[in-house]
C-alpha cells in the first residue's frame, strides 16, 4: 500500500513539471598566446586536430568541469582547457575570469557520482551510485548497495529512472523509480533459514543540493516490494543520505 501511495506521488510530480531547456550562454574571447590548441573531447587523452592563432576570437559555446567547447570565427568546434583559456583575454582587453564550479555547472553536470548510508527496514545500509544525465530532468543511475542487520547480511543492485522537475534550482526535488535485484543472506547462527535472492522494485522520493563547487548533499527516502518465491510479497522501506560529486 505504502509503495502505491509513493508512486502516485511520482506520478503527479512528473505530471505538473514541465520539461526545461538548459540555457546557453555564448560569449567570445581573443587568444593572446602564440596558439591555443583544440581537441576533439573535454579530456588531455582526446586527439589535438586544430590550433587557434594569437589575435583570433572563439566563441565560448559550455564548459565541462574544466575543459571549454569553443567555435572559431571558421565554424571550427572543439575542446580547449582552463589554462589555455586562462590566456586568453575579453574583447575590450580585460583578461578572461574562469572561475572555479559553481551554480551553472551543477545544472548543466552530466555525470554524478555519490555515496550514502541509511537505515534499510532497520538493517543498515550503504550505496554507491553513478548517475547520467540525458535532458535536464531526466537521468539513468546504477546503485550497489551492501546491507548489515543484526540477523542477516546481504547485497542489492538497482537501476533507477530519476525524473527532477525543477532542474534549474540549487535545491531540487526528485522522484524516482527503479528495479533489481537483492540478496539475503542469513548469519550462521541462525538455523534453518535459506540464502535468498529475489527481484525488487522501488519508488521514491528525494533532494539534492548543490554545496560548493563541484559537491552536493542528497538525500532520499525509498519504498520497496520484494518480490519473494513465497505467496506474499514484502514492503521494506529506506531512509538515506550522502555526499555526491559531479563531473
Amino acid at each position: 500500500m505504502r509503495l502505491l501511495v509513493v508512486i502516485a506521488a511520482v506520478v503527479g510530480l512528473v505530471a505538473a513539471s514541465p520539461a526545461t531547456a538548459r540555457e546557453k550562454r555564448y560569449y567570445e574571447v581573443v587568444v593572446t598566446d602564440v596558439y591555443v590548441e583544440m581537441h576533439t573531447g573535454p579530456g588531455g587523452g582526446y586527439p589535438k586536430f586544430h590550433v587557434v592563432e594569437r589575435g583570433e576570437k572563439v566563441e565560448v559555446l559550455k564548459r565541462r568541469t574544466d575543459w571549454f567547447k569553443v567555435r572559431t570565427e571558421k565554424g571550427v568546434k572543439g575542446w580547449v582547457d582552463a589554462r589555455a583559456m586562462s590566456r586568453t583575454v575579453q574583447p575590450d582587453g580585460r583578461p578572461t575570469k574562469i572561475e572555479n564550479p559553481d551554480l551553472r555547472d551543477f545544472i548543466d553536470r552530466r555525470r554524478e557520482a555519490g555515496l550514502q548510508v541509511g537505515d534499510f527496514d532497520g538493517a543498515d545500509i550503504i550505496s554507491a551510485y553513478l548517475s547520467w544525465l540525458f535532458t535536464p530532468n531526466l537521468s539513468f543511475e546504477v546503485w550497489g548497495s551492501r546491507i548489515t542487520g543484526d540477523f542477516s547480511n546481504g547485497w542489492m543492485l538497482n537501476g533507477n529512472i530519476v525524473h527532477t522537475a525543477f532542474p534549474d534550482w540549487r535545491i531540487q526535488p526528485y522522484a524516482t523509480l527503479g528495479a533489481g535485484v537483492i540478496r539475503i543472506d542469513p548469519k550462521s547462527t541462525l538455523v534453518g533459514s535459506e540464502d535468498r535472492t529475489d527481484q525488487v522494485a522501488h519508488a521514491g522520493l528525494g533532494l539534492r543540493a548543490h554545496i560548493s563547487r563541484r559537491f552536493l548533499l542528497r538525500a532520499e527516502y525509498k519504498s520497496y516490494v520484494v518480490f519473494t518465491s513465497r505467496d506474499d510479497n514484502e514492503e521494506v522501506s529506506q531512509w538515506s543520505a550522502g555526499f555526491s560529486f559531479f563531473f
